[in-house]
C-alpha cells in the first residue's frame, strides 16, 4: 500500500531540507505532497530543489495548518496518508510501524504516542500537561482511550480523512479530527514513537491560544453540531 505524507511548512528554511531528506529516505512506499502555507523567508525557494521527488504546492499567504492539509487531500494518490510537520520534532523512520497496524487491516487510523514508550522527552511542562490535558477531555467527550490526542503523527485510510468533511483551518485541525473519527465510530489504534521536541526560541509555533482553541473544537463537535 502507498503512503501519502502530507507536509505543511511556514517558514522553515532551517530544516525543511533536513526534514524531507528523512521523509524520502523512509522505507516505505510513498508519495510526499509539500504545501508552502505562505512562507515568508527563503523555505519556497529551498523547495525548488525537492521538485523531482515531492508534490510542491503554496498558499499565497499563511492560512493554518489545517488548511494546508486540505489543500493536499484532493492530491493524494496513495491509500494511507500521514501528516508530517515540517519540524525536526517527529521521526519519519517510525513510518513503517505507523503504517503497518493499516496494511494488517487492524485499523483504519493510528495516532503515533509520544507517551507509550515511556522515553520520548516533552517540549515543557506546560506543553506535557496541555496534551495531557487535551487527551482526558477528548476521552471524557467521546468515550476514547487514547494517550496522546495532539500528536502530530496521525495516520489514516485515505477514504476516512476524505469522508470527515473537515472544514479546520489551523492546528485545530487535530482536535477536530479526533472529535469527527469519534462521531463517525472509527477507532483510533495507538502506536508508539519517537519525539525530539523544540522551544519557542527554537521555532515551536503552538502556542497556549491554540489550546484553548483546541478545547473549544472538542467541545463543540460534541455539544454545538
Amino acid at each position: 500500500m502507498k503512503l501519502s505524507v502530507i507536509v505543511p511548512v511556514l517558514n522553515e528554511e532551517a530544516c525543511i531540507g533536513t526534514i524531507l531528506d528523512r521523509v524520502l529516505a523512509a522505507p516505505v512506499e510513498k508519495e510526499v505532497i509539500v504545501v508552502d502555507d505562505g512562507s515568508t523567508d527563503g523555505t519556497w525557494e529551498m523547495l525548488q530543489s525537492y521538485a523531482h521527488s515531492c508534490k510542491l504546492l503554496r498558499h499565497a499567504e499563511n492560512r493554518g495548518k489545517g488548511a494546508a492539509i486540505r489543500t493536499a487531500l484532493p492530491h493524494v494518490t496513495g491509500e494511507i496518508v500521514i501528516t508530517q510537520d515540517a519540524d525536526l520534532e517527529y521521526d519519519p523512520a517510525d513510518y513503517p510501524h505507523l503504517i503497518q497496524p493499516i496494511i494488517d487491516g487492524r485499523a483504519d487510523v493510528v495516532y503515533g504516542s509520544r507517551l507509550l514508550n515511556g522515553k520520548s522527552p516533552t517540549a515543557g511542562l506546560s506543553y506535557y500537561l496541555g496534551g495531557r490535558f487535551l487527551s482526558w477531555l477528548a476521552n471524557r467527550l467521546y468515550g476514547l482511550h487514547i494517550t496522546d490526542e495532539p500528536t502530530g503523527y496521525k495516520v489514516f485510510r485515505t477514504k476516512i480523512i476524505r469522508g470527515l468533511n473537515l472544514r479546520s483551518v489551523g492546528f485545530e485541525f487535530c482536535p477536530e479530527v479526533t472529535s469527527l473519527l469519534a462521531l463517525n465510530g472509527v477507532a483510533i489504534f495507538e502506536v508508539p514513537i519517537s519525539y525530539h521536541p523544540r522551544s519557542v526560541a527554537e521555532g515551536k509555533k503552538i502556542r497556549w491560544r491554540d489550546g484553548w482553541i483546541a478545547i473549544w473544537t472538542l467541545l463543540r463537535h460534541r455539544f454545538f453540531r
